[in-house]
């Protein structure tokens, strides 16, 4: 176990609002922000290949490939980080921040099995499962529904595909967040950000 009491997590579904929450609570306790996604292209770079086979065999592949020619289920079981590869790299990144101020750890993933022999305490960390109608609300709003899906040669396909990935995503880490008695919040189109904001929070024991 590698000793990071000044980290706290927020894992979850895309499309969750983990990175807005994790800057909202970061500002109200002035705590830094770690977001993974903006760790991916540096730690694809660190990782030898034959330590991330799937992240090697998805590089290799076009964009039909990756998001057209595959099913949902293929695509949930072989996409690199949701294997939880180049994990080893958020640790070796959150182990080099000071202790001080702590730290908020934000991004999917940060899956519960690889979370869970971190942690400080239980309640350090939570995770946001979005619905369907959320996820698919957020993308709409930032503007990024098609940002992947209008680079290949069947972007309604590839757009189906990805929903549905995401989704069957989010269903495994409810059930994984369960089975090891962590602690995940439902995210719909109910929730208001405060709401979610104030639960994360409270959660976090903050």
């Amino acid at each position: 176990m590698r000793d990071l009491p000044h980290v706290y997590w927020i894992g979850g579904g895309s499309g969750a609002g983990k990175s807005t929450i994790a800057r909202r609570i970061a500002e109200r306790h002035g705590f830094r922000v770690y977001a993974t996604d903006d760790a991916m292209p540096e730690h694809a770079r660190r990782t030898a290949p034959g330590d991330s086979p799937f992240l090697s065999g998805f590089k290799a592949m076009d964009m039909d490939e990756r998001w057209v020619n595959r099913t949902p289920e293929t695509m949930l079981e072989t996409f690199h980080w949701f294997r939880g590869e180049a994990f080893e790299a958020i640790v070796e990144d959150l182990s080099r921040l000071p202790r001080e101020p702590c730290v908020i750890a934000e991004g999917f993933r940060l899956l519960p099995r690889l979370v869970k022999p971190l942690l400080a305490a239980p309640g350090r960390a939570v995770w946001l499962l979005p619905t369907p109608a959320f996820r698919r609300a957020a993308l709409d709003r930032r503007g990024s529904t098609w940002d992947i899906a209008g680079r290949t040669g069947d972007p309604e396909r590839a757009l189906r595909n990805l929903l549905d990935r995401d989704r069957m995503f989010t269903d495994r880490v409810r059930d994984e967040t369960r089975s090891l008695g962590l602690r995940g919040i439902e995210v719909d189109l109910a929730m208001t950000e405060d709401e979610l904001a104030d639960r994360v929070t409270a959660a976090l024991g903050l």
